[in-house]
C-alpha cells in the first residue's frame, strides 16, 4: 500500500524533465484544474495495475530478469534507489513555462500531489508517446466545424512507469526504473566496493582475478549488487568448494584459499547468488541448471 492518500490529494504538480551532460534536470510546468485530475487518474490506474500484478510485491534485484511489466518495490534506504530519489526530495522545482518549448528533448514527465496528511508521492513516466504533434495533423471542433489547432498539443500515457512515497519506490515497468535511476552506472560504480565487501565476508575468497573481470561487466556488476544483499556470513569454505564442484564451477585451491578463474566467474557469481543448481530426480543422473530469475520460497 502507499504511504499516500490518492483519495485526498490537495496539491499537484506537473513537470518534465531533460537530460543535461548525463545531468537529469526537471521543470514544472503550469497545470490546469483538468490537468490534474487526468494526472491522479492516471496514478490510481498505476496503482490499480501494480496491485492486481502483487499486492505485497518482491523487492527489486539488479540481477533478476524481469518483465515488460512487474510490481517490485524498493525501500528508501536501498541505495540503488538513490538517484530516483532526488526527485521525490527536492524542496522546490523551477517553474519554466516554456519547458515544452521543445518536445524532442523531454525524456520524462512526472507528477508531484501532496495529500491532506502532507505526505508526498511522486509519479513518473518516460516521455516516448508525450511528444509535440505538428499542428497541421491535428484538429477540433470549434462549434459546428472542424479547424486546425494551432499549437502543438501532447499526449499523456494511461498509467506511470514509477510510483515513489516516503517508504520506497513502487516499480511498475522495471527497464524504465533503472533508466530514470541510472542503474546500471551505478552497479558499475559500485562494484569494487562490492567486491571487497565480499572479501572481508569470504576472508578464504582470492578476489583478485573476480576485482579485475567485473569493474567493466555490467553483468557480473550486476550479480555483485545482488550478492551483498544475501546471507553470506554462513558460508565456509567446504561447503562452498562443494557446491562449486557439484554445479561443473572449476575453482581452484592454494594455500586454503579459493581462487576463480577468469573463465569461471561468472559461474562462481551465480553459484553466490544462489542461481546454480543440481537436481537429482533421476537415480545416478544428476541435472545442472542456472536460473535466470529465482524467488524464495522458505526458510
Amino acid at each position: 500500500m502507499l504511504e499516500f492518500s490518492l483519495n485526498n490529494v490537495r496539491m499537484t504538480e506537473f513537470g518534465v524533465g531533460f537530460n543535461d551532460h548525463e545531468r537529469k534536470i526537471f521543470s514544472s510546468v503550469p497545470a490546469n484544474a483538468n490537468m490534474k485530475i487526468v494526472l491522479q487518474n492516471m496514478a490510481n490506474a498505476t496503482m490499480n495495475l501494480m496491485q492486481s500484478d502483487a499486492f505485497d510485491p518482491e523487492h527489486y534485484s539488479p540481477a533478476e530478469k524481469y518483465g515488460s511489466t512487474k510490481h517490485l518495490f524498493v525501500p528508501a534506504d536501498d541505495h540503488i534507489g538513490n538517484d530516483a530519489r532526488l526527485l521525490h526530495d527536492a524542496i522546490q522545482i523551477p517553474l519554466d513555462a516554456d519547458a515544452l518549448n521543445d518536445p524532442s528533448d523531454i525524456l520524462w514527465y512526472f507528477a508531484r500531489f501532496w495529500d491532506n496528511f502532507n505526505r508526498k508521492l511522486t509519479a513518473v513516466r518516460r516521455a516516448t508517446h508525450f511528444k509535440g504533434i505538428l499542428s497541421r495533423n491535428s484538429v477540433t471542433f470549434v462549434g459546428d466545424y472542424l479547424d486546425i489547432i494551432e499549437d502543438d498539443i501532447f499526449v499523456l500515457d494511461k498509467d506511470f512507469d514509477i510510483l515513489i512515497d516516503s517508504a520506497g519506490i513502487h516499480i511498475w515497468r522495471p527497464a524504465a526504473f533503472e533508466s530514470f535511476a541510472n542503474v546500471k552506472q551505478l552497479i558499475l560504480d559500485s562494484a569494487q566496493n562490492n567486491i571487497a565487501l565480499l572479501g572481508q565476508q569470504l576472508a578464504f575468497l582470492d578476489i583478485q582475478n573476480i576485482q579485475n573481470y567485473a569493474s567493466t561487466r555490467l553483468r557480473a556488476a550486476r550479480y555483485l549488487a545482488s550478492i551483498r544483499n544475501q546471507n553470506l556470513a554462513g558460508i565456509t569454505r567446504d561447503a562452498l568448494v562443494s557446491q562449486c564442484r557439484s554445479t561443473h564451477v572449476n575453482i581452484e585451491e592454494a594455500d586454503g584459499r579459493i581462487i576463480v578463474p577468469t573463465s569461471q566467474i561468472m559461474g562462481f557469481l551465480e553459484v553466490l547468488d544462489r542461481r546454480r543448481y543440481q537436481v537429482n530426480l533421476v537415480p545416478g543422473a544428476s541435472e545442472r541448471f542456472v536460473a535466470a530469475r529465482r524467488i524464495s520460497v522458505g526458510p
